[in-house]
């Protein structure tokens, strides 16, 4: 998603990135031992080089071709059969062990209460900034799962469906503000994850067009009792002061895409300058004004997105979410994930 139109700027400077800081998670110190800061530190995490992760693996199998992987990479990503390997199956192989678990829990629960054993559907949230590759993980992670040996019903909705239309957004102000979490419809979202986890039969989510950057009126995605959801955004992780409900109140496992600030910022530009040679060049593009930009400009147009919308978003409010994930993967310059932290139990 491209958040923010600010107008035409002139060539502003390369964006820039501030130095990783990852309370709780110290650079060189070894998991389980103390770190200095914030509170529980190094102890919330158990931290993973890749190749120590990709060894839990097991026999877990892989069921994705070559053909698989190359329809499921995002726009400027370089998924790899390694990667898929390496880094999601072995988490395959956990989600099995925690569904199995999750469901063994609701069995004594109903049985309890006397009632008929109906597990309710495991939610999984995705979360991190925008052109950090979560939507891509979150494919992936959506064709491993529902090709496992039970073969599970699995969907994946996000959250733009939830943004406010852009009539709304405009009559409010908040189209700079396009991904802030103000700019959410929430009550309607956290309606839909809690008819969703209750079983409910058919549960209806808006759909939103990158294309339009807008909600398409009259379209639906319509989730029928899932074995496992997928929720994906930037703000699945956010708390929001005073609300009885978040929407990570529905969530039983949640994943954050993390990245330096610098690469993310690459890659959004990269994301950009390719759009500008496809998408952009529609003429029902949202963005169409951009379409016959020279390169030098289109850089800087997006730069100022960068830095004026979405660096800001990351701070304010879905960088602070990061240590509410239970697994944090952390991508390097190349988008491979190069290590993984798992919350302690």
């Amino acid at each position: 998603m491209l958040h923010g139109t600010p107008p035409l700027p002139g060539r502003p400077s390369p964006a820039g990135g501030l130095a990783r800081t990852i309370p709780g998670i110290s650079q060189g110190v070894p998991a389980g031992a103390p770190a200095s800061g914030s509170a529980g530190g190094q102890a919330a995490y158990r931290v993973f080089p890749r190749a120590e992760w990709a060894e839990l693996r097991a026999n877990t199998p892989l069921s994705l071709s070559d053909d698989d992987i190359a329809g499921l990479r995002g726009l400027t990503e370089r998924l790899s059969m390694a990667e898929v390997v390496d880094v999601f199956l072995p988490l395959s192989r956990l989600l099995n062990l925690q569904v199995a678990a999750a469901r063994g829990l609701g069995v004594v629960q109903d049985t309890f209460l006397g009632r008929p054993v109906v597990p309710p559907p495991y939610i999984i949230g995705i979360a991190g900034s925008v052109a950090v590759g979560k939507s891509t993980f979150a494919r992936v992670l959506q064709a491993i799962l529902a090709r496992w040996p039970d073969h599970p019903k699995v969907e994946l909705v996000t959250t733009d469906g939830f943004l406010y239309p852009t009539r709304v957004l405009e009559e409010r102000g908040l189209m700079q503000r396009k991904g802030f979490p103000e700019s959410y419809d929430l009550r309607r979202m956290i309606a839909f994850l809690s008819a969703v986890k209750a079983g409910e039969p058919e549960v209806a989510a808006p759909v939103y067009s990158h294309l339009t950057y807008d909600i398409m009126p009259g379209r639906q995605q319509i989730v029928r009792r899932p074995d496992i959801l997928i929720f994906e955004g930037l703000n699945v992780l956010q708390p929001s002061a005073g609300a009885p409900l978040l929407a990570s109140d529905f969530f039983d496992f949640s994943v954050y895409v993390d990245a330096e600030e610098r690469h993310i910022a690459e890659w959004y530009i990269q994301r950009f300058l390719l759009l500008q040679r496809t998408a952009f060049q529609k003429p029902d593009s949202y963005f169409q004004r951009y379409k016959d930009l020279p390169e030098a400009e289109a850089v800087a147009v997006a730069q100022n997105i960068w830095r004026q919308i979405n660096l800001v978003n990351l701070h304010e409010n879905i960088q602070p979410t990061r240590e509410r994930a239970r697994l944090v993967l952390h991508k390097g310059a190349d988008h491979s994930v190069d290590e993984i932290w798992l919350r302690r139990m």
